[in-house]
């Protein structure tokens, strides 16, 4: 059995589950620089240290609609590692971000769906009431949105090695 730990969240009525290794950090949530030109589900920078940290906005992203500002909902602070690049700090704003699960990670299956506009969105598991999805964070984002948050110009404002 090989046991992993998750952060468990919603998008509307819909739970999913974040590996906890990605997750670097939890926070309230903070209000976020507006960045211009940018998609509509990037939620803009949250200067955290020394760095600015591009955040995202999870509901934006799949439903089209900004998250709740309540209690529960989080800012999480995770790490970005796309292939081949080194690794970065994602902010995440996440709804009912409050619970954690430790499961066999093997209870996961195969959705049987295949979503090039969601790439992110992986195997499902029987959760309480429900089906639990787990994200992947190197997913999240789509090649012009990376280049445009993390250019590979030097600019780059959150390499994790810089903190």
């Amino acid at each position: 059995m090989t046991q992993k730990l998750f952060l468990l969240f919603s998008i509307g009525h819909d739970r999913y589950a974040l590996l906890a290794s990605d997750v670097a950090v939890v926070l309230p949530l903070a209000q976020c620089k507006a960045v211009p030109g940018t998609p509509p589900w990037v939620a803009g920078l949250l200067s955290y240290g020394k760095r600015h940290v591009p955040v995202i906005d999870m509901s934006m992203l799949a439903l089209g609609r900004a998250a709740e500002a309540r209690v529960s909902t989080r800012l999480v602070l995770a790490h970005y590692a796309p292939a081949g690049r080194a690794p970065e700090l994602l902010g995440l704003i996440l709804e009912q971000a409050t619970d954690t699960l430790r499961c066999d990670s093997q209870q996961f299956l195969a959705s049987g769906i295949s979503n090039e506009e969601a790439r992110y969105l992986g195997p499902v598991m029987h959760h309480q009431n429900g089906l639990l999805q787990w994200v992947s964070v190197a997913e999240l984002l789509d090649e012009p949105t990376r280049a445009l948050l993390y250019p590979d110009d030097g600019a780059a404002p959150v390499r994790e090695e810089d903190a």
